[in-house]
Formats: C-alpha cells, sequence, structure tokens
C-alpha cells in the first residue's frame, strides 16, 4: 500500500499503478481516507497521523490489504500539496555516509568494512513540496533511499530484517557543507537545519515495491539531472543494516533510516554546485515517490 499524510490526515491505496507510469509522472488520484477503512475493523479508532500510526502499523496494513477498496469513495490529492512527513516525530534519524561506491568514487574516498554510521535531529523533518530556508551558500542536496521502521527491532538477523520496515520513501539529506567538514567532522550538524530531512511525500510498502537492489535514484537541479544511479550501486543493502543497526540500539516504530546517497552531489563538482535562492530540487526512485522542494 502507498501512504501520504496532509494535516495529520493519513490517505491510503495499494495500486501503485496509479502513482507512477513508469515515465518519471505521477499522480494522487485513487487514495482513500484511512480512517474510513478502518471504521469497524480490529484498528477503529487508533490514531493515523505520522506521529503515531507506526505503534500498530502491521495491523492496519493487514486491514487496508484485505480490505474492498472499491466500496469507499477515492479522493484526488493535489501533487503540489504541502505534505506532512510519512513520519514525523522519530525517536531516531540515522544516516550512512558513503554507501554508493559510485559517490566513494566520485568522493575520492574508499569503500569501508563497516557500515559509517551518523545521526540527523529530528528537528529537521519536513514533508514534500517544502520551502526551506538556506542558512549560507555552501548546502548540497543528497538523495536517499530512506526506511521508516514499522516493529521495535532489536538483534534481529539480515534475513529477517525487512519484516521490520513499514515502507520505504524518498528521503534528501541537505548538508551545508561547511559546518558539516568543521573540525574534522560535525556530520549530524551540519546536516540538521530547519526542514534538512525532507521525506515523502509517498511512503510505500515493500509487498509494492520488490527488490530494492535495483531502484532507479534520479535527481533534477532546476530541471537538469544531477544525480542518475541505482540502488545496486549500494555497498550495505538495507537488510545489512537494519541488522547491523539493531545490534547496537533498539530500533523503534517510525524511526528512519537514510541509506546514503549515490554519485552526482554538487560538492563533487568542479566548481561546486550548491543550492541558492529560487532553486527547485526534484528527488526520485522510481516506482517510489517523487519529491519536490523550493530554497530560499
Amino acid at each position: 500500500m502507498r501512504l501520504v499524510f496532509i494535516d495529520n490526515r493519513a490517505y491510503v491505496k495499494d495500486d501503485r499503478a496509479h502513482a507512477y507510469n513508469g515515465k518519471g509522472e505521477y499522480n494522487f488520484d485513487g487514495y482513500f481516507v484511512l480512517n474510513d477503512i478502518l471504521k469497524g475493523s480490529a484498528a477503529e479508532g487508533i490514531k493515523t497521523d505520522s506521529s503515531t500510526i507506526y505503534s500498530e502499523f502491521k495491523l492496519i496494513h493487514e486491514i487496508v490489504t484485505s480490505a474492498d477498496l472499491e466500496a469507499f469513495t477515492p479522493v484526488h490529492i493535489n501533487a503540489d500539496a504541502k505534505f506532512d512527513p510519512v513520519s514525523a516525530t522519530p525517536r531516531q534519524i540515522i544516516a550512512v555516509g558513503i554507501n554508493y561506491r559510485d559517490h566513494a568514487e566520485e568522493m575520492n574516498m574508499q569503500v569501508t568494512d563497516t557500515p559509517v554510521i551518523f545521526t540527523k535531529f529530528q528537528s529537521c523533518i519536513a514533508g514534500a513540496n517544502s520551502t526551506i530556508n538556506l542558512p549560507n551558500d555552501t548546502v548540497d542536496y543528497e538523495n536517499e533511499l530512506t526506511v521508516v521502521i514499522g516493529q521495535h527491532c532489536s538483534k534481529v538477523s539480515e534475513h529477517e530484517s525487512l519484516d521490520y520496515v513499514a515502507g520505504i520513501t524518498v528521503g534528501e539529506d541537505l548538508s551545508e557543507r561547511t559546518l558539516q567538514f568543521a573540525a574534522g567532522s560535525h556530520f549530524s550538524l551540519g546536516k540538521s537545519y530547519p526542514n534538512f530531512g525532507p521525506i515523502g511525500p509517498e511512503l510505500v510498502t515493500l509487498d509494492e515495491v520488490g527488490s530494492l537492489d535495483n531502484l532507479e535514484i534520479k535527481t533534477w537541479l532546476n530541471g537538469d539531472l544531477v544525480q542518475d544511479s541505482s540502488t545496486d550501486q549500494m555497498v550495505f543493502k538495507v537488510g545489512y543494516l537494519i541488522s547491523y543497526l539493531s545490534e547496537v540500539i533498539d530500533l523503534c516504530p517510525g524511526d528512519i533510516i537514510y541509506t546514503g546517497s549515490p554519485a552526482g552531489v554538487g560538492f563533487s563538482k568542479e566548481p561546486p554546485v550548491y543550492l541558492k535562492s529560487g532553486d527547485v530540487l526534484v528527488s526520485e526512485i522510481a516506482n517510489i515517490t517523487r519529491q519536490t522542494l523550493y530554497f530560499k
């Protein structure tokens, strides 16, 4: 199923063909109000905004996928709506650095034997179609496959780790490069200005995705294609990352994992290409969702 959130209300559908036509075009026809579907079910009365839904996500998913959606009235959502983030108040936001071979190459960095882990702070979370204030002239884009955890997860094997995923989405790991590299490494601060963690607009459950290992990732800056890669460039796959993290920390429902960005970031270009006022950034993972951001 696919979920979007607007004004603390969840909308759902389970037919991805309506959302993505394979030509880079999305629409938001055929969504249903989630609370309408849950009436009379074991999940009736459960709060379904993007801060609370993950506490009962497995149950909600089971009810929606078994429901006869033709019994409900579909609604149209404008593609330029102000979307809520697909997980608005995660307890933890974990990010992975240098996790694409092509990105490691463009940065002249070695692929590591273990994942490079850092955090973003919760106050940076935003939704798609957000307008973002640039703190200076060295802010960079990084399009990433982003995971939302759907169940409490501790010390799970790689084989079973994907069972704990609510869904995936597009996440931009916006990075203020000057602060990020200050004093050796201020990754968490440099990546946590207000709205520097936009995620969404759609959360897509894994039963609609298939393999996570060959998804095209593309980013356009003012209409110019600046990132064009695939998750087949990932060093550490999603299942491995969840298992690795769960050996150390308990992952909680609604937690977010940014899994790394492929080649094409502005920092690596000659000269560097950073975001500026008036820019429009479009980030897409094919068959998943497309996110638009505006900068001032």
